[in-house]
């Protein structure tokens, strides 16, 4: 399988670790000036996107759409949470 991002350093492959970390770097920088209710909007949808995506997969349907349904449904009830 080729990789759009391949970074390779001897017989290693680094292109998804650096593309995860850099994910990561952007996530948790990019919530720092967020009001608590985007916050519990925003933690509830990737909750809720991580639980639908492997719901989808363990069922037999389709884990992107398990994604976005669970984080549809999760960003609502973390924006409506106190």
């Amino acid at each position: 399988m080729q990789y759009p991002l391949r970074l390779k350093f001897g017989h290693h492959r680094y292109g998804l670790k650096v593309l995860a970390l850099g994910f990561c770097l952007i996530a948790m920088t990019g919530c720092a000036n967020m009001s608590p209710t985007g916050q519990r909007a925003l933690s509830g949808g990737a909750i809720g996107a991580a639980g639908g995506a492997v719901l989808g997969a363990v069922v037999g349907g389709n884990p992107a759409v398990g994604a976005a349904v669970g984080g549809a449904a999760g960003a609502a009830t973390g924006a409506l949470m106190h």
